[in-house]
């Protein structure tokens, strides 16, 4: 049975030979035209399907792997990081720039967090989430980084997780501006890449096992 192959964001499926790869569409936000070349390229190749993903990305599904360097190439587009010990998704909804319930940018942070730490390397795998208000559709409390928009600024949660053992995250700010929220976030990931023995261990495990109050002390002194 064939492996993962990280450097080409390529997972192998179930029949143990063909891969699925996760282009990067960050906040899942796609033009037509590209959207159209994920469809040809999809055909072009003979993919198995194509899948809506929950990081807001479109996974081709059942490519073959001497077909991945030319998939790539004709895509024009970045690795999505659907596996490795990374920052694996910044997660956000339109916010105040299309929805109507919207309080806070979430699309304009979301955007900055995903060019600062996506594929950002890490003691395990991290998903960040960013929600424009309290309906909270990007699911920010399941995050290892939560933001929650609300009409006096961000509500910012850590260590939150979907996983094997589920845990809802931490509330360790609120009403923040964008530049707090966004600093507070470099103190969470800055604390977590220095975790050397947090192998493959999520951020809410780490929390539990050092406590909140400390956790919240050494995020809180990190300028």
């Amino acid at each position: 049975m064939k492996v993962d192959i990280l450097e080409k964001g390529a997972i192998v499926q179930r029949d143990g030979e063909t891969y699925a790869i996760a282009p990067h569409i960050p906040g899942g936000f796609i033009d037509v035209d590209q959207f159209r070349k994920l469809v040809d390229i999809a055909e072009k190749y003979d993919a198995a399907a194509m899948k809506l993903t929950a990081g807001q990305r479109i996974a081709i599904v059942g490519l073959r792997e001497e077909d991945l360097p030319a998939v790539w190439d004709e895509l024009g587009m970045s690795i999505g990081y659907a596996i490795g010990l990374c920052v694996r998704m910044v997660k956000f909804c339109p916010g105040t720039t299309y929805c109507r319930h919207g309080k806070q940018d979430a699309m304009g942070i979301g955007l900055k967090l995903d060019s600062l730490y996506h594929g950002y390397r890490l003691p395990a795998k991290f998903k960040i989430g960013v929600a424009g208000c309290e309906y909270s559709c990007a699911a920010p409390l399941t995050k290892e980084i939560g933001l929650r928009g609300g009409p006096e600024g961000w509500t910012i949660s850590a260590g939150g997780n979907g996983g094997a053992k589920p845990r809802l995250g931490d509330i360790v700010g609120e009403a923040l501006g964008d530049q707090q929220a966004m600093e507070l976030a470099r103190r969470i990931v800055l604390f977590f890449e220095e975790c050397g023995w947090a192998n493959k261990m999520r951020l809410g495990r780490v929390i539990d096992k050092i406590g909140l109050d400390e956790f919240k002390k050494a995020i809180g002194g990190r300028i």
